[in-house]
């Protein structure tokens, strides 16, 4: 039986993207307006990946800190975007990852991050959070010149691991990513980290938590049977 692997969405589901308000509330005199240019980020991703733009997730980031810079009427200077771009870099990981991924990984399960961050970028957070040895591996989409939802996105990363889809979940605090693991055929399990409703028109999946422990044990209920057979063989 082949090892059950779980990928994980990096920016807000492991990482506190949070921690960069207070450069929001500097810059941009609010610090809601980082939800803002998240936002404005992800739709640029999506836009890129539909209408085959290569572009990197770097440079989406710069663009969109200038555009809501624009609209706000604000003045950023070089040193001030790089400021807030190079702070994504030092993210701490949230409070409940940490126990989550090493109850997971003495389960049984290959533990997997994977990210539209740069390849330089997500080894830097993972190294910069102190999760890197919680990981079995770390994958980009960069390569592949695509950005997730895109379902060229999680079947790059399937490739890259030389498995099938069924032996693989994605768990993100996004319902666009999880929903998107499931139209390309992998599961998914959605932390709701946001206490924000769950799209309605998009796939849901079985597995929903408040938490990642509380994810990682649903996980690992719904795993268990495929882990225990495993190791009997």
């Amino acid at each position: 039986m082949p090892q059950q692997i779980i990928l994980f969405d990096i920016n807000e589901t492991i990482l506190n993207l949070g921690q960069l308000k207070p450069k929001f509330k500097q810059y941009f005199g609010n610090e809601l307006f980082l939800d803002t240019w998240f936002s404005m980020l992800l739709h640029s991703s999506t836009v890129c990946l539909t209408t085959k733009v290569e572009t990197n997730f770097k440079d989406l980031a710069l663009a969109n800190l200038n555009t809501l810079a624009g609209r706000l009427d604000k003045s950023l200077t070089t040193e001030q975007r790089s400021d807030i771009i190079s702070s994504l870099a030092n993210l701490p990981a949230h409070d409940d990852i940490k126990p989550a991924l090493v109850l997971l990984r003495s389960e049984g399960f290959k533990l997997v991050a994977f990210s539209n961050s740069s390849e330089t970028l997500l080894r830097s957070q993972l190294n910069n959070a102190g999760l890197t040895d919680y990981f079995d591996n770390a994958i980009s989409v960069e390569s592949a010149k695509t950005f997730k939802p895109s379902q060229d996105a999680y079947q790059f990363a399937i490739k890259k691991l030389n498995t099938a889809s069924h032996d693989v979940t994605l768990v993100a605090a996004h319902d666009w990513d999880t929903h998107g693991a499931l139209c390309a055929g992998l599961s998914a399990a959605f932390i709701d980290r946001f206490n924000a409703q769950y799209n309605p028109t998009y796939k849901e999946p079985e597995i929903i938590g408040n938490t990642m422990g509380e994810v990682a044990v649903k996980l690992i209920e719904s795993k268990r049977p495929n882990l225990t057979s495993e190791n009997r063989s």
